[in-house]
This record gives C-alpha cells, structure tokens and sequence, in this order.
C-alpha cells in the first residue's frame, strides 16, 4: 500500500489499479452519491460527503472535464442564486456484463447509469466452454461494431457473472454432467484474454444479481439485507453497511448452500428444495419439455398447473431460510427476486409473509420480506457493474478485507 495526498484527504491506493479510468477516494464518493441519490446540486453533495464546498466544487469540474458528470438546467429557490444539479453522464462509462448461467447466458453493454443499450443471449441445455467464450468474442465484435470511436474508450471492462464452481451443483446422474465438470479447470480470465485486452471483474452470478438490485432496484432503500434470487438453482447475496459484501474469495452469501431438510428428513440444501430446476423435472415428468421455462421467461400460463405446487413448496422453504439467515445477522429486510415472470415473484413474495407469519421466531426479530425489481436480467446487468464499480465508485466493504 502507498499513501498520498488529494484534496486534503489522505487516501490509500492498491498496488496494480492502474487501468484508466480509476478514480481518488473522494471522486469515488462524489460519484457513488450521485449513483445513489440521483442528480444533485454540489452544496447537497457537500453536505452528504462531509467536505467543504470548495473542494466539493474542484472535484466535480474535475470529473466534468472527464466527461463523467453532466449539469442540469439551473433552479431557483426561494432565496439566492439558482441551484444547479449534478448527474451521471450516461457516456461517460460504459461496461460489458456477461452472465453464464446453466440454461443460458446474455451479453450486454451497460452504460453508467445502468441502462441497457445492447442485450443477446443464447440458450443451451448445458453450457460448453468453447461455445461460450465464442459467444463473447462474437458478440463483442458485434457490439463494438456499432460505437464511435469514442465509446469505445469508455469501455471500461468486461464483468463475468457465473455460479460458483458450477460444476459441484450437477447430479452425477444428469446426461449434462460431463458439460458441466469440463468447467472445472478453466481459467476464465485467461480464455477471455486471448481475445480482449479489457480489464476483467468476476463474480458469483447470484452475488452479481444482488449487486444489480442494490444499485438500480429495491435494494436503495435498505442499509443491511438478504437477497435470494433464484434460477435453475437458488443462490443469494448480502448487503452490509450499503455496499454488497463478497468476503474473502468472493462467495459470501451462498444462500443456495444453506441446510434444509427432504421429505424423508435427508439432509439437503436450499439449492434442493427451492430451485427452478425442481419446476424443470416436474415438467419432464409429465412429458413437457422444460426448455419452456426459459424459451417464455415471462410468461408461465402455459405450465401454470405445475407452478402452483412448486411456488407452494419454494416459499415455505424460503421462509425458513429468511428466518436462518437472521439469527446470524439483524437484517432489516430479504429480498427475493428471479428468472421467472413478476406475477410470479408477486405471489412468491406473499406467500414467503404468510409462512413466516406462523414460523417460530422466538428470539428473532422477523424481516421485511420485499420482492426485487430488476427480474431475470438481474446477473448480467450485475456482471456490467463489476468494472465500473472496481474503477469509479466506493465500496464501504472495501476495508473490511484488506
């Protein structure tokens, strides 16, 4: 670590964050404020950063001149000279999220202030490495195709969002198996280099969803929570402090992991008993083909016989995973979002409040239980924060693992 000196602030920098584009602690904060907040004239900004105006004042023309901020139109108050309010500029960065998930992955360019501009996807019944990182290249190219010059230096990275060691969550018995341990032992940031020089941020898909829904979703509203987001298979993340907490290699709020218990009193985990992938063997079951979960990922009404029973079981499960989680820290609120329709989640979300209603709480002090908002597009946008964040906005968890 090496200290130095800006804006009468002492900061400490990283050895190795040397890509263009990373910014001072202070510019940081003035950027993740107006991230959080919206636009702001610079004496609000003032006054939420603790520093004085005329520093607040430097550092905004700084990153005016940078192309990052932008000014609104001047309002007036009741007294004294016209406010005028500072914003994101949408340009100014912009980022590439990928999410690989076990039914399918989507590529998408992002810009600051999270809006989409790009999407692809494509879908699998296993995901093959080779087609994966040729998916990327391609529709990267495809992507770039498309920008001026200087977009194209606004690109500030490429995020990954993929399940952690996806290869352990598969049934030995399912035909997709071997696809999935052909994962085990590649290295991502190696594939992804052969072909792209850009700067790369990885993480846990449902870490990466969480982070979606904390920055652009329901997730603002709270300081500390819980976010389950489930796919083919259940996974979550935490929020401590506002800042999504990913622990010392990443993986912090594996919720999928948590203990629950089968139907024969086996020891499973939550990943078992409240996952998509349970919906997926139901229909084979009955001879539906469960590629019609993913092919109309917003509309159900055509399985919906079979989701009743399934949203039955995920929420009662849920609800007791909601209660684990708090005894081991106060949460104030769990968030539930995932990859299906938002009438779907709607009533996931109300019957969760009803389970726990009639759950033994003795000793905990009972959640909100709130639905996400960002919906299946959640670990992609998710990924696409990854860069930006690493390189212009602070992370109040930082600290916590250095």
């Amino acid at each position: 670590m090496v200290s130095g000196m800006d804006d009468g602030v002492v900061r400490s920098i990283s050895t190795g964050l040397s890509q263009k584009g990373v910014r001072n602690h202070n510019e940081r904060l003035l950027l993740s404020l107006l991230q959080r907040h919206g636009e702001l004239p610079g004496s609000d900004l003032a006054r939420l950063a603790g520093l004085s105006p005329p520093t607040v004042s430097a550092i905004l023309k700084r990153l005016e001149k940078d192309h990052l901020l932008s000014r609104g139109a001047p309002t007036r108050g009741k007294v004294g000279k016209p406010s005028v309010p500072i914003r994101l500029a949408p340009d100014g960065v912009l980022s590439i999220g990928l999410k690989i998930g076990r039914r399918s992955a989507d590529l998408l360019l992002m810009d600051f202030t999270g809006v989409v501009r790009q999407q692809m996807q494509m879908t699998y019944t296993a995901p093959v490495p080779q087609d994966i990182f040729g998916f990327l290249a391609d529709g990267m190219a495809t992507i770039f195709d498309g920008l001026s010059a200087a977009e194209m230096d606004r690109i500030c990275g490429i995020g990954i969002a993929a399940p952690f060691e996806m290869w352990n969550w598969q049934d030995a018995s399912d035909p997709t198996a071997k696809t999935f341990m052909s994962w085990k032992d590649i290295d991502m940031r190696g594939a992804v280099g052969r072909f792209s020089d850009l700067p790369i941020a990885m993480m846990n898909d449902a870490t990466a969803a969480c982070q979606a829904e904390h920055v652009y979703g329901r997730g603002k509203a709270f300081c500390d929570y819980a976010y389950f987001f489930l796919g083919a298979f259940v996974g979550g993340g935490v929020v401590l402090n506002h800042s999504v907490f990913e622990g010392r290699q990443g993986n912090a709020g594996a919720l999928g992991a948590l203990r629950s218990i089968g139907p024969n009193g086996e020891s499973k985990q939550l990943i078992d008993t409240a996952s998509i992938h349970l919906l997926e063997r139901r229909l084979r079951e009955v001879d539906l083909d469960p590629a019609l979960i993913w092919q109309s990922p917003q509309d159900w009404t055509p399985i919906a016989r079979y989701v009743e029973p399934w949203l039955g079981q995920t929420a009662q499960e849920l609800a007791k995973a909601s209660l684990s989680v708090c005894s081991v820290i106060d949460f104030e609120a769990v968030l539930i979002d995932g990859a299906f329709p938002a009438e779907i989640r709607t009533a996931l979300v109300e019957r969760v409040r009803r389970y726990i209603a009639t759950q033994d709480k003795r000793g905990l002090i009972p959640p909100r239980i709130e639905a996400g908002t960002i919906g299946g597009n959640a670990r992609a946008i998710g990924a696409a924060c990854g860069p930006i964040f690493s390189q212009y906005l602070l992370d109040t968890n930082t600290g916590l693992w250095a």
